[in-house]
């Protein structure tokens, strides 16, 4: 949506406004009054807002604003204020309980099996009143972010709030959260806010980064109504286990060989093909093609998370028809005699696809396929891991 700028005094927004206007200055002379402050009239300002908007089914409610004081005219054409606070709040209704919608958002290393742009999240330091998140997700197609939030809990407020470590510029200060307000016992509104200045950007930019920011929390929040809201279902249709296997070798050549998927055609019978780029070091993406045990050949697009020499974290990008989502890690964990190698898988059986299985075919029986299919796949790696790692060994 197409911000609209104003030069006004804080009476004189335009009848028929319905949004709510979010806005602050770091200086504190003017302020949002929905965030308890003021606007001095003697200080004229510019009020960029969008009005609330309905989002149908979803019950998504959006409001964006700024605020900042005016320039002088001659400098307008494309100037922000150092001193403005970028806010953008957005809302929705979820039909499940306000404390489930709470542990999902809480639960962030479960997203990426939901959430279709994350891809890993690594929680260290956490008490019952806050953790350290370092997380990965996908920027756009073919490129990975990744970056660090310290997140505060207040469950019997029912708010989480989160700041991030550093802010990619032209961002500064980017922080936010969640509040959760109960509408029922089965119906609760789930508000997600980010606040960020943007010290020395164009307008045009500020308006590309709210609206960036704005197209996410919405997609953030159908991700958490859906998952809520199929909490049973999804309890059926997720097929999660870890096959470990002990390598009498050493963790650096183990790693080294499954981190090195590019001569997995050459190494590994199942993988016909795979065509993998790394542009930076330990961010992997690549389109493989693998041969069934029904002999029929299956294309995915995967990206990986290299985490040396403890992990490798993967997530499918483009998936099996039988599936909505597979993610998983090969880990490494060294013990006195040698070292435990661990594949994890996690899978969403897509349920509209059970037929490609055989006429009358149930979740139980796409389970049990799976499990079965999975696990070979990631034994036939293992044992060939442990094979290399052990030739090292006895040399």
């Amino acid at each position: 949506m197409p911000f609209t700028s104003v030069d006004t005094g804080f009476t004189n927004l335009p009848l028929g406004f319905r949004g709510r206007v979010c806005a602050m200055v770091a200086d504190d002379r003017a302020r949002c009054p929905s965030h308890g402050g003021r606007v001095r009239p003697e200080e004229p300002v510019r009020w960029s807002f969008s009005t609330a908007v309905d989002r149908g089914s979803t019950g998504l409610r959006n409001s964006i604003g700024t605020l900042e004081r005016s320039s002088p005219p001659n400098d307008r054409r494309n100037m922000v204020s150092d001193s403005v606070t970028q806010v953008v709040e957005e809302a929705m209704t979820a039909h499940a309980p306000a404390e489930v919608l709470y542990d999902l958002v809480l639960d962030v290393a479960a997203w990426p099996q939901y959430h279709r742009p994350a891809i890993h999240a690594e929680v260290s330091d956490r008490t019952d009143r806050g953790d350290l998140v370092n997380q990965w997700s996908m920027a756009g197609e073919h490129a990975v972010r990744n970056w660090q939030v310290r997140r505060t809990f207040d469950r019997a407020g029912l708010r989480i709030e989160f700041a991030h470590e550093s802010s990619a510029s032209p961002m500064s200060g980017a922080r936010g959260g969640w509040r959760f307000e109960p509408l029922g016992p089965d119906s609760t509104r789930v508000v997600m806010w980010h606040e960020f200045e943007t010290p020395g950007a164009s307008a045009d930019t500020v308006t590309r980064l709210t609206a960036t920011t704005r197209t996410n929390t919405l997609a953030y929040l159908d991700t958490l109504k859906d998952t809520a809201e199929r909490g049973a279902e999804l309890a059926e249709l997720v097929v999660s286990f870890e096959d470990p296997l002990f390598v009498a070798g050493s963790v650096e050549h183990a790693y080294d060989y499954l981190y090195r998927a590019d001569k997995w055609p050459e190494r590994i019978p199942h993988v016909r093909s795979l065509v993998l780029t790394e542009e930076i070091r330990n961010i992997q993406f690549f389109d493989m093609e693998t041969v069934g045990p029904d002999g029929n050949t299956h294309t995915t697009r995967s990206v990986r998370i290299c985490l040396p020499p403890n992990k490798i974290v993967y997530k499918q990008l483009a998936v099996p028809p039988l599936l909505s989502a597979h993610t998983g890690h090969w880990k490494f964990t060294g013990t006195p005699e040698g070292i435990i190698v661990s594949a994890r898988h996690t899978a969403t059986i897509e349920p509209k696809a059970l037929h490609l299985l055989g006429p009358g075919t149930t979740v139980r029986d796409a389970r049990r396929f799976l499990r079965r299919v999975l696990a070979a796949n990631s034994m036939t790696n293992l044992r060939l891991a442990k094979e290399f790692a052990e030739e090292f060994a006895d040399a």
